[in-house]
């Protein structure tokens, strides 16, 4: 009880400190509301904590408070990260930003708020005249030479949410030391120090041109054009759901070839409302009912969508029965690598210095398709910035050609360094197409992929916990997990564990060997020896706990075996969930 006395004392403290007048009378008004309440949970969502940069970056629930996205929070974020960059380059004088922002509510004022902040600390900004896809934004870093970026969206995230991805001057979003370089400076910041006032001078407003250059950029990622202009008829319905791919992801396609393209209309107006979907995630099969309505009507090949910031994309074919089943993230990044090595070998464009990256808690099975076929796979930690730090590492000795993720983001080609939906929709419809050139399917192919290389089946498991109490709760998890981690997972015994914290992996003889990693993370993984795994990690940009579960099935011969062998793999689940009482 004291604890709780100790804690709503500090937020009273900071949130008092939200009643001068450097904050407008809106603001403040806000806050004493919450002073006054007799319930002081509000009070502390609101103030317990700074929000900080995580896997994603700043993004947090719109609102007054510190542990909330605000024009002051945003403002002492951009001022401390314009210190940063003075001081990671000194003594140049023409140090430039690109940035840019998605279809969120207050995501323009923010933009233009961080263009303005820039500005008055002698940094050019590059703003982009309205809402553009992440994979843009990232392209015009490396374009424009600037030295640093900033894209305002929340990605996936439920409408309340907004916020502020940070990029680095390879295009990619910020890695150590500078995410911790960044956030020491903005700590030191107070709203006194922030420079609101913009220099209109060093504002430049791009758009249309970047546009151009960016789709040529993603005609890179293409592997057969032939097989495009023989299947340039493919049908493909489209939404961006209300966000930034409406207008260059059906461009992009049509760059590419395709012709027979259809948009949901209802879904084509920029609303930060999301009025269509209950959250714009291409991981909720929700969210793409309008889309498979749409496909249904006009007898669609596939449907895609692409979320709000475009980085992105879900995919919906026809399964052997003619109905719509919706590809997970896993199934998605599987078929990607698949193709990208079966027909760039074909093609004789492999030269033998290529290399592929997925995260640590994606999909073996793409580990078995590099191996087979003798092309590098490598593993990274989750967020894409990993998978783009594996390509920086590499560049001008080794050729990426494909990295992804099990949430649903790839990126085909190396002009940008984040996730990719415009340019992986159109490899997805090049896949597509090269399958109905062959008379097959999209879920043909995935059912062929896994008669050759074996069935899994993976499904992420998200224990939400808002607030201070669920981030004590899920910190807990954590530590009993290291402390007493499991000896079998749903009667499958475990013979590896690892333990990123630490980088070691300990074996069932009780061996322990160290982790090969660019730096700890807060992460376990579990390996049975049937091939089960189970990865567990706090989420770096929402109040959850994920476990991402991975399970084999042997027996997989044909599509005929695909429904039994997922139903035991969902059996399988639920046993595993017991396991770790879930």
């Amino acid at each position: 009880m004291a604890d709780n006395a100790q804690l709503i004392a500090q937020c009273e403290a900071r949130a008092k400190e939200w009643l001068s007048p450097a904050f407008d009378e809106e603001t403040r008004k806000e806050v004493q509301a919450m002073l006054d309440a007799e319930d002081k949970t509000a009070l502390i969502d609101a103030f317990y904590q700074n929000l900080e940069f995580g896997t994603g970056g700043l993004r947090g629930i719109m609102g007054a408070g510190t542990n909330r996205m605000n024009k002051y929070i945003v403002g002492m974020a951009t001022q401390g990260f314009a210190n940063y960059i003075l001081k990671a380059f000194p003594g140049r004088k023409d140090l430039a930003v690109v940035v840019g922002h998605d279809c969120r509510n207050n995501g323009r004022m923010f933009a233009e708020s961080v263009a303005a902040i820039f500005s008055a600390n002698g940094i050019k900004a590059y703003l982009f005249e309205s809402l553009r896809p992440t994979p843009e934004i990232s392209f015009a870093i490396r374009q424009l030479g600037a030295q640093a970026g900033v894209n305002v969206t929340a990605s996936h995230n439920p409408r309340e949410y907004n916020g502020y991805k940070a990029y680095w001057e390879d295009g990619a979003q910020v890695l150590a030391p500078h995410d911790v370089g960044i956030i020491e400076e903005v700590n030191k910041v107070t709203i006194d120090d922030v420079k609101f006032e913009p220099n209109y001078d060093l504002i430049e407003i791009i758009g249309g041109e970047m546009d151009w250059d960016y789709l040529q950029a993603v005609k890179e990622a293409m592997v057969d054009q032939d097989v495009i202009l023989r299947q340039k008829d493919l049908n493909i319905v489209y939404s961006p759901m209300h966000g930034t791919g409406r207008v260059i992801i059906p461009e992009a396609l049509r760059s590419w070839g395709f012709q027979n393209i259809h948009v949901v209309r209802e879904q084509m107006t920029i609303d930060g409302d999301f009025p269509t979907v209950v959250s714009p995630n291409p991981e909720n099969a929700e969210a793409m009912t309008l889309g498979m309505k749409l496909g249904t009507k006009l007898n669609a090949d596939l449907v895609i969508a692409s979320d709000p910031d475009a980085d992105r994309l879900a995919i919906v074919c026809r399964n052997n029965k003619g109905e719509w089943e919706i590809l997970n993230g896993n199934q998605t990044c599987m078929m990607f690598c698949w193709y990208i090595i079966a027909n760039k070998k074909k093609l004789g464009q492999l030269k033998g210095n290529e290399f592929l990256v997925k995260t640590i808690v994606t999909t073996e099975e793409i580990a078995e398709i590099a191996k087979k076929n003798g092309v590098e796979l490598r593993d990274c930690y989750t967020g894409f910035k990993w998978i783009a730090n594996e390509i920086r590492i590499s560049e001008g000795k080794q050729k990426y050609i494909g990295g992804g993720e099990e949430s649903f983001g790839f990126l085909p080609f190396d002009k940008v360094r984040d996730k990719d939906s415009p340019a992986s929709i159109c490899l997805i419809c090049e896949i597509a197409a090269w399958a109905k050139d062959n008379g097959r399917t999209l879920y043909d192919l995935l059912m062929d992929i896994y008669a050759e290389y074996g069935f899994s089946k993976e499904t992420t498991i998200n224990v939400v916990k808002p607030g201070k109490t669920g981030a004590d709760e899920i910190k807990q998890m954590m530590v009993d997990f290291r402390n007493n981690p499991p000896k079998e997972l749903g009667g499958s015994k475990i013979c590896l564990w690892k333990d990123y914290q630490t980088l070691e992996a300990t074996k069932a003889d009780g061996t322990k060997e160290k982790l090969n990693m660019p730096t700890t993370s807060n992460v376990l993984q579990w390996f049975c020896e049937d091939g089960t795994k189970v990865s567990v990690r706090p989420s770096g940009t929402e109040p959850k706990i994920k476990f991402y579960t991975e399970v084999k099935d042997p027996s997989f011969k044909c599509a005929g075996c695909y429904e039994r062998c997922t139903k035991a793999a969902e059996e399988k689940i639920e046993a595993i969930k017991k396991s770790l009482n879930l």
